[in-house]
């Protein structure tokens, strides 16, 4: 289902859903130099791999790892002249790669193989693309007002912002199903208070009134809310982009789902927070007989208590046993998606924060041999717990298996 290529300067994973290609790729500059001589580079290599899958010109969602932020205007120009009026979505983020380079890029490419794909592109933050009758729509790089201070209040304004960008293209909050939240200093102090904690408070407080996909669940739930990442980057930024979906389809499923290793991120202790993180560990979207899977920032945490303390082999070991449970047919079949379980490689991307650099070696040998050949992006940053040395997230696919001679 997912076929794979990894070689010198980029990874990517080739999926065909139906009759609609994504690819999914992850790139370094091959060269060295300034930013943006890596930049084109980086930039090239995508280019070639789109070119060489047919789905040149589809990229519709891209993000953007940055060793230096202060370069961001200079990536960003270099962005438009590369990409002209077929720009992607771009959330710039402000991480350093692993591998020493200046920046590397994570794109999402989505294309025709038989069927027709729409790419309305709306602006430098929103792309709309739409096949099979359903519209994903891609909002990035959305940042709090210049004047508002203090986590909680920049929480809410970021929400506020993405919440009216989507609106102007008709697709309501509650329709998101992925969230990716960066903020710098994520563990530091503000005040008497922890600012991971303050991103929290603000996000409960955002998400209170809102009944996220009931359109698209198969059963009666609880508390739903989208997958989601919140993962430190350098300085003090708050960083926010998001991926929702709308469609007419009544065959479409979405289920949130939770890990049985792990006490859910929303059912959390006081002791973690005057509010829980209000988060799904993955989200699962099922069409016929595909599903999706957004795997959310995953850590080394079973419970909701943090495992192997200090070392950094045992926490990247533990973070992915914890995905291979949560994307397990067990765990599927108990969430009624029955069938629809996979294994570590059925991912197509990952994305693996590492605290420590000095560590990136450890970390890549053990995600090397567990997942395989697959798109990765390395980057250094803290993770929400002082404790935490490693979190990994991804997108894995899986198609229904068969019993007893019947799909």
């Amino acid at each position: 289902m997912i076929r794979k290529v990894c070689s010198d300067g980029v990874g990517y994973s080739v999926v065909d859903l139906t009759d609609v290609r994504h690819v999914f790729a992850a790139a370094v500059p091959r060269v060295s130099g300034d930013l943006v001589t890596q930049t084109w580079d980086a930039l090239r290599t995508i280019e070639s791999v789109m070119k060489e899958e047919s789905t040149l010109g589809s990229i519709v969602h891209q993000v953007v790892f940055l060793a230096d932020d202060s370069k961001l205007a200079e990536c960003r120009e270099v962005m438009r002249e590369f990409y002209g009026p077929e720009f992607p979505a771009t959330t710039y983020v402000p991480q350093k790669p692993c591998h020493g380079a200046l920046v590397s890029i994570e794109a999402l490419g989505v294309g025709r193989k038989k069927g027709d794909v729409t790419i309305e592109r709306k602006s430098e933050q929103l792309v709309i693309a739409s096949h099979n009758g359903v519209s994903w729509i891609h909002c990035a790089h959305v940042t709090p007002d210049p004047e508002v201070d203090g986590v909680y209040h920049q929480a809410l304004n970021a929400f506020s912002k993405m919440r009216g960008i989507l609106g102007s293209v008709g697709v309501d909050f509650a329709q998101v199903i992925r969230t990716w939240l960066y903020l710098g200093g994520i563990v530091e102090g503000e005040g008497d208070k922890q600012r991971y904690k303050e991103l929290n408070r603000a996000r409960a407080d955002f998400y209170q009134n809102i009944r996220f996909l009931t359109n698209y669940l198969p059963v009666e739930k609880g508390a739903v809310y989208p997958a989601s990442t919140g993962i430190g980057v350098d300085g003090h930024h708050l960083i926010m982009s998001c991926i929702a979906m709308k469609t007419d389809r009544r065959d479409i499923v979405a289920m949130p789902l939770e890990n049985p290793r792990q006490t859910p991120a929303f059912g959390y202790g006081c002791q973690y927070g005057p509010k829980s993180p209000k988060f799904s560990r993955a989200m699962a979207l099922s069409c016929g007989s595909y599903a999706t899977i957004f795997i959310s920032g995953t850590a080394s945490i079973t419970n909701s208590e943090t495992r192997h303390i200090g070392d950094v082999e045992k926490q990247t070991e533990e973070t992915l046993d914890n995905i291979a449970a949560l994307v397990s047919e067990e765990n599927l079949a108990r969430h009624n998606l029955p069938r629809l379980g996979t294994t570590l490689d059925q991912l197509a991307l990952v994305r693996v924060y590492i605290k420590n650099p000095e560590d990136y070696a450890k970390v890549k040998a053990i995600c090397d041999r567990r997942l395989g050949e697959v798109p990765t992006i390395y980057a250094i940053a803290d993770v929400c717990r002082p404790e935490l040395l490693v979190e990994i997230e991804g997108v894995a696919f899986s198609h229904l298996s068969c019993d007893s001679g019947h799909c």
